[in-house]
């Protein structure tokens, strides 16, 4: 969202505004000064959780009412219901893009407001081609269009040093397996090899004391490094050597195509959506079948034992990424947001 918000305010015949309704209201991604930013004044508590979701909803209704918007772009499975509810019968055409694994079941009552609410948006964008088939079954809209995420540059120069990292970002949650992942290192016991996992503990899972202990009872507190998280993700793709996602369940992972854009060679299973749409198995990275653990460390293994396969994997990486630029990508959505 921050990346396309940037690119929207680069036109500079469009006024972009940002409304922000969650329990934090962070900005954790740059965005530009001339975005308009809209946050509630009261705090949402969440003790009361229906009750604030309520005034939340009035909130929102109010001020989009004061913007009066050619169009309107929501992101996430659980708050495009929101959204809709939010805005019922109001004039303005709402675009709706969910973020997750596109047969997912979002409980009951999630699934029970998708059905009923997604045919009242003007569009459905679906993030890969998969997703696209999943959501014209499942939720009945003749306006969907497949548009995947874009990507954001990182050259890695000529003065970057590779050191023998293997490197997975990702929030720590059990449907990333980070700790299948930590297995996998610790069998290949490679040496002058480390692993690094970016991300923090989400979703009240508390998955970082988990990954500790089982590092600890390991002694490998020399070779992995859990680094909680970071804003400057950008260093860790540019100092390592490998890209390792054991995650099992996505919509269309940045990560990947970050760590492509750096040149990195990527190891990934081929969930239902999203990582196959950027990695070309033996091509540019490797797709590994789902939950196939073994196959994963095999693969691993031939990526860390061979230098060469892996730059020419980055290499390919690289150029095929492109296709999943701000520019190719910010277009596509603007075409449709203002068709």
């Amino acid at each position: 969202m921050s990346e396309l918000a940037q690119y929207f305010a680069s036109k500079k015949e469009i006024e972009i505004h940002l409304i922000l309704y969650g329990i934090t209201r962070e900005i954790f991604y740059p965005i530009p000064d001339s975005i308009i930013t809209y946050k509630p004044t009261f705090r949402f508590n969440n003790r009361w959780r229906l009750i604030y979701a309520i005034v939340t909803l009035f909130y929102i209704r109010k001020t989009v009412k004061r913007i009066n918007p050619t169009s309107i772009l929501s992101f996430g499975e659980y708050w495009n219901s929101f959204i809709l509810i939010a805005l019922y019968r109001l004039k303005y055409p709402v675009f709706v893009s969910d973020r997750c694994q596109p047969d997912k079941s979002l409980g009951v009552m999630h699934d029970f407001l998708r059905k009923k609410l997604y045919p009242k948006a003007r569009g459905i964008i679906a993030q890969t081609i998969k997703a696209g088939d999943i959501y014209r079954i499942q939720l009945n809209h003749k306006n969907i269009r497949v548009i995947g995420n874009p990507i954001r540059s990182i050259s890695p120069g000529k003065d970057v040093i590779r050191e023998k990292i293997v490197l997975m970002v990702g929030r720590l949650i059990k449907s990333k397996n980070q700790d299948k992942l930590i297995e996998i290192f610790l069998n290949i016991s490679r040496p002058g090899w480390k692993l690094v996992i970016v991300g923090y503990d989400h979703l009240k899972q508390d998955l970082s004391y988990q990954l500790k202990r089982i590092i600890s009872k390991n002694q490998a507190q020399d070779l992995i490094k859990l680094e909680g998280k970071k804003s400057d993700v950008e260093a860790y793709y540019l100092k390592s050597s490998i890209f390792a996602f054991t995650s099992s369940s996505e919509g269309f992972p940045n990560v990947i195509g970050e760590a492509m854009s750096a040149g990195l060679p990527v190891i990934a299973f081929d969930c239902v959506a999203g990582p196959s749409e950027m990695i070309k198995d033996n091509l540019n990275g490797f797709l590994v079948p789902l939950f196939n653990y073994g196959y994963f460390q095999d693969k691993l293994e031939v990526l860390m034992k061979n230098e060469e396969l892996r730059t020419l994997f980055g290499n390919k990486a690289r150029e095929d990424i492109q296709q999943f630029s701000i520019t190719k990508i910010g277009d596509q959505y603007l075409q449709f947001l203002l068709s």
